[in-house]
């Protein structure tokens, strides 16, 4: 199965992917080979720690490499969805008892990132929200217990 992200997302993501190849990959290479020509490679600390990072990098690209070829890229400015929350949609919501106010994108598990306030399609949040429209209640289990929101706006756009 194709997994969905944002446009946004897959641009992120290859953006990511170019500086682990193009920057980090030969930056690793040549401290590698800087740490070979201090001799002795079982006692070189700067070698190991070198070749571990060699290793995280090329996982990473393997992983963003993936991720990217199975990805189901949806540009969400062109969803004619209405006020009604799906996939892509840009959600504010208030705290029914505190007023808060947050604004969340549900996205892709792949690009989710709750410091940005993009937040996975698979995540308790993102299953409450969609299919419901501007105006309605929805009730989140959280772990620190159950919250009321109230849907103040939702938006398609950047």
């Amino acid at each position: 199965m194709r997994a969905p992200m944002t446009l946004q997302g897959a641009q992120r993501l290859r953006a990511e992917l170019d500086e682990l190849k193009s920057v980090q990959r030969p930056a690793v290479i040549n401290a590698i080979a800087e740490a070979r020509a201090h001799g002795d490679l079982k006692e070189n600390a700067e070698y190991h720690a070198a070749r571990e990072q060699q290793g995280f990098i090329e996982g990473r690209i393997k992983q963003l490499e993936g991720e990217l070829s199975h990805a189901d890229v949806i540009d969400v400015s062109k969803l004619d969805a209405g006020d009604r929350i799906v996939f892509g949609a840009k959600v504010t919501v208030a705290d029914v008892e505190t007023d808060e106010e947050r604004r969340y994108q549900i996205v892709g598990d792949l690009e989710a990132d709750i410091k940005l306030g993009l937040i996975a399609i698979s995540s308790p949040v993102a299953r409450a929200l969609i299919g419901k429209h501007e105006g309605d209640s929805v009730t989140i289990e959280a772990p620190g217990g159950t919250r009321e929101y109230e849907v103040i706006e939702v938006s398609y756009k950047d």
